[in-house]
């Protein structure tokens, strides 16, 4: 119903893509991802055609790097390679904040991998890394 909703009123539907391995996934989230990924599908089907559908991926230090958000993107290019994806500069609060801030050459790398997949690639809070 959201994405029909978001269709009908020009919003969005941003899915937070946390981890492509389940056992990573679980790990940040304590859950694997198999619903996430297959309402990602749903959606992208519903919404197919218009630019309803985005992802994001919070780039946690020492957790996830160029290759798991390289097989994000190839997983989202699977379905459609012009889906909007961002990538979020980390900063370190609540349940995390014994992490430091994405490294600069961390994004440098997870963008490249993206890009290899996706044509719509942004990086979010980039005023962190100043």
């Amino acid at each position: 119903m959201a994405a029909y909703l978001s269709m009908e009123t020009g919003g969005t539907v941003k899915f937070d893509l946390k981890a492509s391995h389940p056992d990573l996934h679980r790990v940040l989230c304590g859950t694997g991802n198999e619903r996430t990924l297959n309402n990602f599908s749903r959606v992208a089907e519903i919404t197919q055609g218009t630019d309803t559908l985005t992802a994001t991926t919070l780039l946690v230090p020492y957790y996830l790097d160029a290759e798991e958000v390289g097989a994000i993107a190839r997983f989202i290019a699977f379905i459609n390679d012009d889906i909007s994806y961002s990538l979020l500069v980390f900063h370190p609060d609540y349940l995390l904040n014994d992490l430091p801030i994405t490294l600069r050459s961390q994004v440098e790398e997870c963008v490249a991998a993206a890009r290899q997949h996706l044509n719509r690639v942004h990086v979010g809070n980039i005023h962190l890394l100043d």
